[in-house]
């Protein structure tokens, strides 16, 4: 008894020296990824490849300075991944975490209360493009390792793979995942890219919808022309085009395309009502979006509508005139840009085509059609018994004081099921942003509370993953 007690006293006094240690260089950690943040890594826009390339080596020489070995960017078809490792003894478990350092395009610019990349702290939150998304996240990883690493408390190893695709699909990273999968070998795979219900109410990510994402084109005449003249006698592919993607939809909010629901999974009734029990104000919801009401398929709730259920939403419209003042044209051509979020067995090809097929199909004899795929990804669910799920769920109780609520949730990270399958490992989804964090948004935060609590709970994770490794 009493050597139990003493272990668990050096283990508490470890735990502690790596808390001091964060503490001590807090504001450091926080210059860090303020630097990170400047660089305007946008991976969908070519104008920024120089900067994406010199965040991948920014992302590289932090990993060196934190005490990784062997850190290098590896060249892919697309952007590099940044891959970093401590290999502390082979015989003990090893942890890969995964990261990106790419981010959403910034636009709409004059939406955002400061520049997107000049980060800004207040309010206690970090105002940037990336904030959240994923460089705040994927920077808590490093912080943490340091941390642990520099006070001699490193209880298995960590290997890192930091990405620069992930925000157009990861297009490479399953090459990239073959080629070097004996690298990449791990016994679990530590993803922070999600989000907690509430500062107080710390919750795991169990599930995350798929995708399928694609542009569509609709064609009228050869050229633009004079809307008085043709006027009513020609489509007009942007009225056409929202007449069909009018159509994609029933009055019951279902989307119509044939075979759409086919393989959608049924959640059980226990799990809905658990679903049901986490903490949510559709009031608070509706004040913070600044709505009057919510809007989705029929039969199902709020959080049901994005977590469980697929759906289908237009990302971007355009065609015709859209300068300053007035010009009278009927515009000769019209585009869209459609993603659908998917669940479980629904399979983003077939989805693709299914679209393509129908989208087709509605169309008049007085336009052509071109369905154009970007990028898609499968729904993923990850077990709630595995050591690694366990040891977070551990490691949040120690830092939040609270057992965090599993929760699916209506993101989607494609790799998750691509490293099950290429790399044979499973995922736990370690977020420790917010639904509120306006990713992908104007205005994109990290709240500074967030971004240390992630730091200081990520070193617990390590301790409890190796201590029940052993048993």
């Amino acid at each position: 008894m009493f050597a139990i007690a003493l272990h668990s006293l050096l283990n508490l006094t470890n735990m502690q020296t790596v808390t001091q240690y964060q503490q001590q260089h807090q504001q450091r950690f926080l210059d860090e990824l303020l630097s990170l943040l400047r660089i305007p890594s946008v991976s969908a826009d070519a104008n920024f490849k120089t900067d994406v390339l010199r965040c991948a080596e920014e992302v590289k020489q932090r990993l060196v300075e934190a005490g990784a070995e062997n850190v290098e960017v590896i060249a892919t078809a697309g952007y590099p991944v940044v891959y970093g490792e401590k290999i502390v003894d082979k015989a003990l478990p090893t942890v890969l975490v995964y990261g990106h350092y790419d981010v959403q395009p910034a636009d709409p610019i004059d939406l955002w209360h400061s520049p997107p990349f000049e980060p800004v702290v207040k309010d206690g939150n970090i105002y940037a493009r990336g904030a959240c998304d994923d460089k705040g996240q994927m920077y808590m990883h490093v912080k943490a390792f340091e941390s642990m690493w520099r006070t001699g408390n490193l209880p298995c190893n960590i290997k890192f793979m930091i990405e620069g695709e992930e925000e157009i699909g990861s297009a490479n990273l399953e090459t990239f995942a073959h080629q070097y999968a004996d690298k990449l070998s791990a016994d679990a795979i530590l993803i922070s890219d999600t989000s907690m219900i509430a500062n107080d109410v710390p919750s795991i990510t169990t599930g995350l919808r798929g995708l399928a994402y694609l542009e569509v084109e609709v064609t009228g005449p050869n050229r633009d022309l004079h809307s008085g003249v043709y006027g009513g006698a020609v489509a007009n592919p942007i009225n056409i085009l929202c007449d069909m993607i009018s159509s994609l939809h029933d009055e019951n909010r279902r989307v119509t395309i044939l075979g759409f629901y086919d393989v959608v999974e049924e959640v059980s009734a226990e799990e809905r009502a658990m679903m049901a029990n986490a903490p949510f104000s559709i009031d608070e919801y509706k004040s913070h979006l600044a709505i009057n009401d919510v809007l989705g398929e029929k039969g199902y709730s709020t959080l049901e509508r994005v977590s469980i259920r697929p759906t289908l939403d237009v990302n971007g419209i355009w065609g015709g005139y859209t300068g300053q003042g007035a010009k009278t044209v009927l515009p000769s051509k019209a585009y869209a840009k459609i993603s659908m979020r998917l669940v479980p067995n629904q399979k983003s090809e077939d989805i693709m085509q299914l679209f393509e097929e129908h989208f087709k199909k509605i169309a008049p004899p007085s336009v052509t059609v071109k369905v154009s795929p970007h990028h898609g990804g499968e729904a993923a669910v990850t077990p709630t018994d595995s050591v690694a799920y366990r040891a977070a769920a551990k490691a949040m109780e120690a830092t939040f004081g609270k057992t965090p609520i599993p929760l699916r949730t209506g993101g989607s990270i494609p790799i998750v099921t691509m490293f099950e399958r290429v790399l044979g490992i499973k995922s736990v989804l370690f977020g420790f942003g917010l639904d509120s964090d306006a990713i992908h948004s104007p205005n994109e935060k990290f709240g500074l509370f967030n971004y240390y609590k992630g730091i200081e709970t990520i070193p617990y994770f390590f301790k409890y993953f190796a201590e029940m490794s052993k048993k």
